[in-house]
């Protein structure tokens, strides 16, 4: 059997004997495909490429004697263009003459219904890592291939095809002899042109979600077989740029109580800081740093008073105002379930919440303080001076302990209970109304189907109501922001902002990343006939006609009834505030 050692990549140095890698390719006439590329789609016109991202299972190697050895049942891994994750790996290959292999791409019945909050963080198949699960809908995407085409179907220039459920998961053999035993790299080229062939725009449509009846997923898994060639066996080391160091686990500080998060049971699973343990004393000393004033240079505001908690730890305005009566020019994000997001800000520029917390302390709009500053401040203070002491188990304030506690703080301000989770629990029941609102929220779009939804899901599914990913959502751009581009300096980047949650959006007015829309009927009516057509537009949405998606006023008021069922009812009351602020 071969082990069920699972990585996308690994360095030279961590290679073993008997480890085998498939790195595949996406390419188009030999051409090499990244996102972002374009190839000729025939009929189809000129495509870019968005998203190729697929699910590999059930691996086995053939003998030259023709028996199979065969993987384990539970090895699965993923590819993704976007993460540039190309290569799989298995180690534990026997030394023997191969002269085939075989894999799926997409899961057998039975694991595609398993529970995917079972899967640990850095498993293939956990939903925030492969990102090809519909989550409370229920399976996996076995493949996801999405982008615009020089030419519009009804209007829309977007395509978005996903293969998926039962009996829509290929399983290929190719042919291809190598030595195992010894590290091995195993080149697979995927003509992406191919995937489409037989595919027609005008006449199948532009996107399938492998709906009965669609003849696309049955066109796309034939496809797959001619798609993909072996076309390199090296019997050498693969290498790869060494994985980022993990971070070293510290034990709690002495004396202080673990603070118990308890994660609900269909949230997917989640790495917390393993050197930044939570701690009773570190959460509570974290809650007074996010409501004290001092962190500002004239003692005027909090963090707080720009993420109120009774706000969806956001605030009722436009732009915040800062300590010396300074606008920004985006609005405030909301704070809670931090622990899922992977970049902060509205364009991603940092990488992690315990550097995001100290950034409006030094922004001159924000707070306008030095850290150090704070750290003087605050160690004047006997009370802090004993906090600090108590939550780290030794005597100091400092610019590090203050970031980590906030980190502490922050997350645990989880949301999970609104009225659609307790119906999901079978605790509750939504109306008439907001059911036929969640029916549109979770249907694509396709009329050449008889298919009428808002198309929501793609960038709010799953248990947290986002992709925590950046798209270009269709609205009008200013020339002073660009969205992530300003942080990654990449064109492809241009218009796309991070994807906010739709928990708790009816306590967020005004919406958007500058707060340009007053209501939830504003953003409807957006999404509907308002999305603007540019280069970089979310597949999802340029794939809908260019008059919009048609929906009827009684369709949109169900969709924004259903929005409001995400309420979580104990951000609404401070007697039942889930992190009230301390007490004076």
């Amino acid at each position: 059997m071969l082990s069920t050692i699972l990585l996308a990549a690994v360095s030279a140095a961590t290679a073993s004997a008997g480890a085998l890698h498939l790195e595949f390719r996406p390419h188009h006439g030999g051409t090499p495909l990244a996102k972002g590329g374009t190839f000729a789609g025939g009929t189809n016109g000129d495509l870019t490429l968005a998203r190729l991202d697929f699910l590999i299972t059930s691996l086995a190697l053939r003998k030259t004697d023709g028996t199979w050895v065969e993987s384990a049942p539970d090895w699965a891994d993923f590819v993704s263009t976007g993460k540039r994750r190309l290569t799989v790996r298995c180690d534990g290959v026997a030394a023997a003459d191969y002269q085939a292999i075989r894999f799926r791409i997409g899961l057998d019945p039975r694991t595609d219904l398993i529970d995917p909050s079972v899967y640990p963080p850095s498993h293939p198949l956990h939903p925030d890592f492969c990102g090809l699960h519909w989550s409370w809908q229920g399976g996996y995407i076995y493949l996801a291939l999405e982008g615009q085409s020089t030419k519009s179907v009804q209007g829309g220039n977007g395509f978005s095809f996903h293969l998926a459920r039962e009996g829509n998961a290929p399983v290929i053999e190719l042919p291809v002899n190598f030595r195992g035993g010894g590290p091995v790299t195993i080149r697979i080229g995927m003509d992406v042109p191919k995937l489409l062939d037989g595919v027609d725009f005008a006449r199948d449509g532009n996107s399938t979600h492998s709906r009965d009846g669609d003849p696309i997923p049955g066109l796309i898994k034939a496809n797959l077989t001619s798609a993909l060639k072996v076309e390199s066996v090296a019997a050498d080391t693969f290498a790869a740029a060494a994985p980022a160091p993990a971070a070293v686990a510290v034990p709690l500080p002495a004396g202080t109580t673990p603070f118990n998060l308890e994660i609900p049971d269909r949230f997917p699973q989640v790495n917390l800081p393993a050197d930044n343990p939570l701690s009773v004393e570190g959460v509570d000393l974290g809650r007074r740093l996010f409501h004290e004033n001092r962190l500002s240079i004239n003692n005027s505001v909090s963090c707080a008073s720009c993420h109120q908690e009774a706000t969806g730890f956001s605030d009722a305005r436009r732009f915040s105002i800062g300590a010396e009566g300074h606008t920004g020019d985006r609005r405030s994000m909301p704070l809670f379930n931090l622990a899922w997001h992977k970049e902060m800000f509205w364009d991603g520029r940092v990488p992690s919440l315990r550097e995001q917390v100290l950034m409006p302390v030094i922004d001159p709009h924000e707070m306008n303080e030095k850290p150090e500053n704070v750290v003087a401040k605050l160690s004047e203070d006997p009370a802090y001076r004993k906090s600090f002491a108590t939550a780290f188990g030794s005597p100091g304030v400092t610019v590090e302990r203050l970031a980590l506690a906030l980190e502490q703080f922050l997350l645990t301000t989880l949301s999970h209970e609104s009225r659609f989770d307790l119906a999901l629990r079978r605790a509750g029941d939504l109306t008439e109304e907001e059911k036929r609102g969640l029916q549109l929220f979770v249907t694509e779009h396709a009329p050449e189907r008889g298919l009428r939804g808002a198309d929501c899901f793609h960038c709010h599914g799953g248990m947290l109501f986002t992709d925590n990913s950046f798209h270009d959502n269709g609205l009008d751009l200013t020339d002073s922001d660009l969205g992530r581009m300003l942080a990654t300096g990449n064109e492809a980047d241009r218009g796309k902002f991070k994807t906010p949650s739709l928990r708790n959006v009816d306590l967020r007015a005004p919406y958007m990343h500058d707060g340009r829309f007053a209501t939830l009927e504003e953003v409807v009516e957006h999404y509907n006939s308002g999305v603007v057509r540019r280069p970089n537009l979310d597949p999802n949405l340029a794939k809908h006609p260019a008059e919009g998606l048609g929906l009827s006023d009684l369709e949109k008021r169900e969709l924004v009834s259903f929005l409001r069922t995400l309420t979580d009812q104990r951000f609404t009351s401070p007697a039942t505030a889930s992190n009230p602020p301390p007490t004076p």
